[in-house]
């Protein structure tokens, strides 16, 4: 938990400490409040619809003595009705209001048995119009859920982007040592396990496979020994890539993946990469995606994670596992069925690995 003296002198703290996205531009003071509808549900995600490019500000705040850890949202425009809301279950109480003139303010504050885990709270952008924040280390189906508005209604769709099919220059592509580098590339699930299935029958195993074999092949251009753990559509277990991997004394391993998301929530999308443990693994999962991101700008960041995934758990090198977009979300389905995508996608990762290479030995 945060140790400060006041309550200005923790927001200001915590601020840094919760990860807090912005986009766009602000609406204008005195303004009706940005917040048009929010729905915090009974698996423990807050969600909510705003007005197009609103900026908003998240913080966190520990428990202490009578009140219960807490989360609140900043949004511009005023709101016309302040109120609390009764919580049920773990959820004390909702409640919104003006803190200053020309602001609204969300806040969720829970029981003093609730432990949170601050480090790991993410407020995301799925839409230019809609949000999501998972509490993490509150228990699933502990209340029911509590809903104001309509989440759905105006919600916006990302346009999709037809992607050109044109020739990457591999000579952009950071140099490195001839020969000096050896580079596992694990393309998850396989065979049996087709991974997440998504929009029209899209296979994560199929994207994956294709995307790590052309990784494989941009770095091996660049002088880098590349392993696959697997080079055909095969069911392979989570062990045998690992010992594959820690038997190559590979400098690096990297896991691709497509994401999903449990109900096919169709707009749910974004690029994230997880890694494990030390600065090594964080610095490579943080190359991997912003490259990415960089070669997919309209794509929602979904950040750099830490998360104890096996393959990247047990491997004996530096590791990162990176998700290329959810098959189950409507915008990022549209992208990877893409030929010219993929390319893109895989040439990102490559370079992401190139630049990390290149900085840490």
């Amino acid at each position: 938990m945060f140790e400060v003296q006041s309550l200005k002198s923790k927001l200001a703290f915590i601020a840094g400490s919760f990860f807090c996205l912005n986009l766009f531009i602000s609406l204008p003071l005195r303004s009706a409040s940005a917040l048009a509808a929010w729905a915090l549900t009974s698996n423990g995600t807050l969600r909510l619809r705003t007005s197009t490019g609103a900026k908003l500000d998240a913080f966190y705040q520990s428990s202490n003595s009578d009140k219960g850890e807490r989360v609140w949202i900043d949004f511009p425009g005023e709101l016309s009705r302040p109120r609390t809301i009764k919580g049920n279950g773990s959820v004390k109480e909702i409640r919104l209001g003006k803190p200053a003139k020309g602001k609204t303010r969300l806040v969720i504050e829970f029981l003093p048995s609730v432990e949170l885990e601050p480090s790991k709270l993410q407020l995301i952008g799925i839409t230019p119009n809609t949000w999501e924040l998972k509490f993490i280390g509150l228990e699933n189906n502990s209340f029911r859920s509590i809903e104001e508005g309509n989440i759905l209604r105006n919600s916006i769709k990302r346009t999709f982007e037809k992607i050109k099919i044109q020739d990457l220059d591999i000579s952009s592509l950071p140099n490195v040592p001839y020969g000096k580098y050896k580079v596992v590339i694990d393309p998850g699930h396989g065979g049996s396990d087709p991974g997440a299935v998504g929009i029209n029958g899209l296979r994560e195993t199929d994207i994956v496979l294709e995307v790590s074999k052309s990784v494989s092949e941009f770095l091996t251009n660049k002088g880098v020994k590349t392993i696959l753990t697997r080079n055909h559509e095969r069911t392979l277990d989570l062990q045998p890539r690992v010992t594959k991997a820690n038997n190559s004394k590979a400098d690096i391993f990297v896991s691709i993946h497509a994401n999903a998301t449990r109900g096919k929530q169709k707009d749910v999308n974004g690029l994230e990469t997880y890694y494990y443990s030390g600065y090594k693994g964080y610095s490579l999962a943080k190359n991997i995606q912003k490259q990415i991101l960089i070669f997919s700008p309209q794509s929602p960041d979904r950040g750099v994670r830490r998360s104890r995934f096996y393959v990247i758990r047990k491997t004996s090198m530096p590791a990162a596992l990176v998700e290329i977009g959810f098959v189950t979300g409507m915008y990022d389905a549209d992208l990877l069925r893409q030929k010219g995508y993929r390319d893109k996608i895989s040439f990102a990762i490559a370079k992401g690995i190139l630049n990390y290479l290149k900085v840490s030995n």
